[in-house]
């Protein structure tokens, strides 16, 4: 398989636009919540934090397109609908959460600055990076990921040698299910259709090829999502071993704590930096995807990938202004509604063409829709009328309702097909 110097500054910059803020203060928690049985929670996040967008970036290598094209076979009206939403909710909570978190672990601790301040000079910055995106894969692969990277390693591996007390058990009734919706809040599926189509893109405006292009995209992505693996990985087995000690009740605390535990005094002005620049990147992809998104609605113009860009930013400003719990509160809903929608979508990308008909697409989509609902309203506080639909439907009470009815469509639906063939 043979690699190129842009595979690779693709795979770090796939890898820096994903990881984020929830990325690094999510893993560690979750591995102290789950003590003796981390490697059980680390499966379940793998699974929607790293398979999943990892599929989505494969999935638009194949397409080679936009989001539009991404949920095409549904329906031109869906695919719009559908991308609106996704993008609506990118640029109102996981971007403004990167400024909420940079402001409480990586400034608010030195600086006598206020959040009001930090969030607007962080997002001239971001605005500074969208308006020149055709340099931007450049920079955010060949210098900010590495950075990112080396910090994380060094954290990582000079933890793993210091003493701890012995684990405790999982506080978790269902281990790896838990993991698996711990990873719903990366919002790194979602980020998969996002910064893919970011990708695409700024690998057009080096002229290569659409067969380079799918090459470069689909090795980049197994490349970032070995990366991802690592340092979830590292992350979650550190969270556990810290599990034994003090009672920890907040994210961010505990990976300040991690942080001195592994550099010392020097460990929290290093997180600060390694949160700034995580946070920074993930802000400057879906910026740049949201503006690539509503560019392309109005016929490339590129006036509204300008004003798109400067409303996003100021929309960061104003929304950075809560603190990280509170967003991470408010996405939970949204992510009930939209990620298995965009799991599915993603998977039936993925696979061959002779598999996903249009027919395919519809039934598996409205069968997503039907069957998710409940988790939905559940999250929305209607959890005790949801809950006699949730026991009935299995995995429903794991808020995995849907999974089930749309592997099951997804067979029936081509088993009708492959039969109607026969008999015709």
């Amino acid at each position: 398989m043979r690699m190129t110097k842009q595979t690779f500054i693709t795979a770090f910059a796939l890898f820096s636009l994903f990881f984020g803020a929830g990325n690094l203060i999510l893993p560690p928690f979750l591995g102290y919540n789950a003590g003796s049985s981390w490697w059980l929670v680390l499966l379940g996040f793998i699974v929607s934090a790293v398979v999943i967008p990892i599929l989505a970036i494969y999935g638009h290598a194949r397409l080679q397109g936009t989001m539009l094209d991404f949920a095409k076979k549904v329906s031109p009206l869906f695919a719009l609908l559908y991308g609106v939403i996704v993008y609506a909710i990118s640029i109102a909570l996981p971007a403004p959460r990167t400024a909420s978190v940079t402001y409480e672990m990586a400034i608010q601790p030195y600086f006598d600055i206020s959040s009001l301040t930090l969030s607007s000079l962080y997002f001239i910055l971001v605005l500074v990076f969208v308006l020149n995106r055709s340099k931007m894969m450049d920079i955010v692969g060949k210098y900010l990921t590495p950075a990112i990277l080396i910090i994380l390693a060094i954290v990582i591996g000079v933890g793993l040698f210091g003493e701890y007390e012995p684990m405790r058990a999982s506080i978790f009734d269902n281990t790896i299910t838990s993991g698996i919706l711990e990873g719903y809040q990366t919002f790194d599926a979602i980020g998969g259709v996002v910064v893919g189509g970011v990708i695409v893109i700024s690998l057009g405006f080096k002229n290569s090829t659409p067969t380079e292009n799918k090459r470069i995209i689909t090795q980049g992505g197994i490349i970032a999502g070995l990366g991802l693996l690592f340092i979830y990985g590292g992350l979650i087995y550190l969270g556990a071993l810290r599990s034994g000690g003090a009672e920890v009740t907040d994210r961010t605390a505990l990976l300040s704590m991690l942080s001195v535990d592994t550099l010392g005094a020097v460990g929290s002005r290093v997180l600060a930096v390694l949160v700034s620049l995580a946070c920074f990147t993930t802000a400057v992809g879906i910026v740049t995807g949201t503006s690539d998104f509503v560019k392309g609605i109005f016929n490339n113009s590129q006036l509204a990938y300008n004003i798109t860009a400067v409303l996003g930013c100021v929309l960061g400003v104003v929304m950075g202004q809560l603190d990280v719990m509170s967003i991470i509160a408010v996405a939970v809903p949204a992510l009930m509604f939209i990620y298995p929608i965009t799991i599915v979508l993603i998977i039936l990308n993925s696979l061959p063409d002779k598999w996903t008909t249009v027919l395919v697409f519809r039934s598996v989509v409205i069968a997503t829709i039907l069957f998710s609902a409940p988790d939905f309203w559940a999250s929305l506080g209607f959890s005790e009328q949801m809950k006699g639909i949730q026991e009935f439907i299995p995995l429903g009470t794991v808020s995995l309702g849907w999974l089930l009815p749309a592997v099951i469509t997804l067979i029936a639906v081509n088993v009708f097909t492959l039969s109607r063939k026969r008999t015709t």
